[in-house]
């Protein structure tokens, strides 16, 4: 079967795509048949070697897959060969074939298609975790979210309009923003045009928002959280600006304010019932029409380098996906 590899470190440029033999379950394992596998930004950093877990090199990245049972290992119970499954792993997706524990899968819903499968686990899995469960947005509540176009930006912004909530929606161009309302945004921020706090005064009647959803750090976390609501819970999710920000702590006194972190791999690991509820919670939610991801890409196996320089240089909205 063929797969991406990253033997090294470095530029995504040099994976490259091997012929590896076909994979064997173990106790308590699947190996799935790729349909499609889910492009995110953490792939971009393990590859560069900057995320906060390095997998064992030489490995395949990609850790978001749905597509057909295979073959089942010793003791799997609930999955058999033939079933189409989505699937979560650390490492592997970008494959024809993957492997991950039982536990780790979910059948796929009647009518959903593989593309839309492949990406929702990450994507709205982080948002949940972030909007749900860290920062319990309220009916009412306004949620403002940095980098809206993207994809946990896009699930960010559904998942609040789900709850209850107002949404103002931040991203660098008008095109992205557009997108940002049809997925539900009320107010709609070009962060590149517009003076962000100038602007939030204007959204919020100067109160502020009370919850703001960041995967983008850089120079714009520092003027949001100066204009969060007292009480307000800031939501560090990543840093796709690529700049750790250096927030000063004083402003969370005088706000009465919260900076939460957001790791949802590490949610997944040491809360499995906690984050399949969630998963459940959204496919119902899919059901009713208020979740719709939007896969906006799709590349073949062979093109998956540039499918992360894309994500990398943020040419992405919503989703993409690496078709093998």
């Amino acid at each position: 079967m063929k797969a991406v590899r990253c033997k090294d470190w470095g530029p995504i440029d040099q994976l490259v795509i091997e012929d590896l033999p076909e994979l064997v379950p173990g106790a308590g394992e699947v190996v799935v048949d790729v349909n499609a596998a889910g492009v995110n930004f953490p792939d971009v950093l393990t590859v560069q070697g900057k995320y906060q877990v390095r997998p064992a090199l030489p490995f395949t990245p990609g850790n978001e897959f749905a597509g057909t049972v295979r073959a089942v290992g010793a003791g799997v119970s609930g999955y058999a060969p033939g079933q189409r499954v989505i699937g979560f792993t650390r490492t592997g997706a970008f494959a024809e074939q993957a492997l991950a524990p039982s536990e780790s899968l979910m059948p796929m819903p009647p009518g959903m298609d593989f593309d839309t499968a492949a990406a929702i686990t990450l994507t709205y899995g982080t948002s949940h975790h972030a909007v749900v469960d860290r920062a319990a947005l309220q009916p009412g509540e306004t949620m403002l979210v940095l980098g809206a176009a993207g994809g946990v930006g896009l699930a960010a912004i559904e998942i609040g309009k789900a709850l209850g909530a107002r949404v103002i929606a931040a991203a660098s161009s008008d095109e992205k923003l557009a997108i940002c309302r049809e997925h539900g945004a009320d107010a709609v921020i070009n962060y590149e045009k517009e003076d962000l706090r100038e602007a939030l005064k204007a959204a919020t009647d100067g109160r502020g928002p009370d919850v703001i959803y960041d995967p983008v750090g850089g120079k714009y976390s520092e003027p949001a959280l100066r204009s969060i609501a007292w009480r307000g819970r800031h939501l560090v999710v990543g840093f796709a600006a690529g700049e750790i920000p250096k927030l000063p702590w004083n402003l969370m006194l005088l706000k009465g304010a919260s900076v939460v972190g957001v790791f949802w791999g590490d949610f997944v690991r040491k809360e499995p019932a906690a984050n399949l509820a969630a998963m459940r919670q959204m496919l119902g939610w899919m059901a009713e029409g208020k979740l719709k991801p939007l896969v906006s890409a799709r590349y073949k196996l062979e093109d998956t380098a540039r499918a992360l320089n894309d994500m990398a240089a943020r040419k992405v909205t919503g989703k993409v996906v690496i078709c093998p």
